[in-house]
C-alpha cells in the first residue's frame, strides 16, 4: 500500500497515483488502497474540516480503498511531550505544541470520521531495547485498547484490524495473537516491527508470528519494507504491506530497479542514455534516460520528484502483481529464488 500520510503520496497527484500508465500499449499497473494517518490529519486539516470537506476520498479525489493508521505509533515517536495512562495518550503536536489527547475511542471516531475503509485498532507501539518486563506492561495495554477499539467501532466503520505486539519476545508475541485473535477482528496485523532491531532479528519475529496468525483474515505487516523484505514477509504468509521506503528514497535520489539499488546523483549517470530500468514499463523508463533523471535531480526540479516517485511505487506495485501472479500460478519460491539471485549478481 503506498503511503499518503497527510492524504497525499508525496510528488504525485491524485491522478498519477490513480493511473501509473506505462507508455502506449504497455501494461497498467495502479494501487487499490494507500495508507493515510490518523495522527497526521487529526493536526492538519483537522477532522471537524476533513470530516465536512467529506472525509478523506472526496478529499483527496480517491475512488480506492483508505486504509489508516490508528495514530498509535506517530504519538510515540513524533509527539514532542507525551503522556501515556489507561484512557489514552495526551501529547503535544510536533507542529505547534498544542496538546492533544488520543484513546481507543477518539481514535476510532476520528478513523469513521474520516471515512476509511480499513481502520486500525490504537496500540501502543514499544521502542526496541526494551525489557521484556516494560514489553509485557506495554503489550497488556495494547490488548485493553484493543478491546476497546472493539467497543468504540459503529457500523459505519467497513473494516477494523487488530494489532499484534511483544517486541522481539516470541513468548509475548505468541500471546499476543492469542488475544488479539480471539477478538472479532476483521485483519490482523504486526506491529512494533522495523522499529531498530537488526534485520535479523525482525525476520526472526516475523517467521515465528506470521503462521500464528488466523488463516481465514488478512495479514498485515506494518511499517515494511525493502523489495527483499516483501518477497521475505510473502513467504512468512504476509498478505499486505505498507513502507514510506519507495516515495522518500524516490525524494532523495534512490532508485529501486530489477538489477538493484541506484543512486541517480552519481557521475557515471552523467551521460547514461539507458532507461532507469530496462525491465520496467513505466512512464519514467519509458520516456527519460538516467541521464536526464540526474540532472534534474542535481539541479533541484520537481520532475525529478515525479519521475523518480512513478518509477518507485510502479516498481514496488508491479513487484506484488508478479508475486500474486506468482502464487496463483503455484510458483512463488522459484519467483523469488529468481528475483533474489539476479538482486546478488547485480
Amino acid at each position: 500500500m503506498p503511503v499518503g500520510t497527510l492524504a497525499s503520496v508525496k510528488s504525485l497527484t491524485t491522478e498519477q497515483l490513480k493511473s501509473l500508465i506505462t507508455h502506449h500499449s504497455s501494461p497498467i499497473t495502479d494501487p487499490q488502497i494507500i495508507l493515510n494517518n490518523t495522527y497526521h490529519l487529526m493536526l492538519r486539516p483537522g477532522i471537524d474540516l476533513l470530516e465536512k470537506l467529506g472525509g478523506v476520498h472526496k478529499f483527496m479525489s480517491w475512488d480506492r480503498a483508505v486504509l489508516s493508521d490508528s495514530g498509535g505509533f506517530q504519538v510515540f515517536s513524533l509527539a514532542a511531550i507525551r503522556k501515556v495512562r489507561e484512557e489514552g495518550v495526551e501529547f503535544r503536536s510536533h507542529i505547534d505544541g498544542s496538546t492533544h489527547f488520543l484513546s481507543p475511542e477518539t481514535s476510532i471516531d476520528i478513523q469513521t470520521r474520516m471515512g476509511v475503509d480499513i481502520a486500525m485498532a490504537f496500540d501502543e507501539c514499544p521502542a526496541y531495547g526494551l525489557s521484556r518486563a516494560e514489553v509485557e506492561t506495554s503489550l497488556e495495554l495494547t490488548h485493553r485498547w484493543a478491546r476497546r477499539s472493539l467497543a468504540a467501532r459503529s457500523s459505519r466503520l467497513a473494516g477494523l484490524f487488530g494489532i499484534v505486539q511483544g517486541g522481539i519476545y516470541t513468548d509475548l508475541r505468541r500471546r499476543s495473537v492469542e488475544e488479539i485473535a480471539a477478538l472479532d477482528f476483521d485483519g490482523v496485523a504486526i506491529g512494533g516491527i522495523s522499529v531498530g532491531e537488526p534485520k535479523g532479528e525482525m525476520f526472526e519475529v516475523v517467521n515465528f508470528t506470521a503462521p500464528l496468525l488466523p488463516e481465514d483474515k488478512p495479514r498485515y505487516l506494518m511499517g515494511v519494507g525493502t523489495p527483499e523484505d516483501l518477497l521475505d514477509g510473502v513467504a512468512a504468509g504476509i498478505d499486505m504491506f505498507d513502507c514510506v521506503m519507495p516515495t522518500r528514497n524516490a525524494r532523495n535520489g534512490t532508485l529501486f530497479t530489477s538489477s538493484g539499488k541506484v543512486a541517480i546523483k552519481n557521475a557515471k549517470y552523467a551521460d547514461d542514455t539507458r532507461p532507469l530500468d530496462e525491465r520496467c514499463g513505466c512512464v519514467t523508463c519509458s520516456t527519460v534516460s538516467r541521464a536526464y533523471l540526474r540532472h534534474l535531480f542535481l539541479n533541484g526540479e520537481i520532475a525529478a520528484l515525479v519521475y523518480n516517485t512513478i518509477h518507485n511505487v510502479w516498481f514496488y506495485l508491479d513487484l506484488m502483481r508478479g508475486v500474486r501472479q506468482a502464487i496463483a500460478l503455484n510458483s512463488f519460491g522459484s519467483f523469488r529464488e529468481t528475483y533474489l539471485s539476479r538482486l546478488q549478481e547485480s
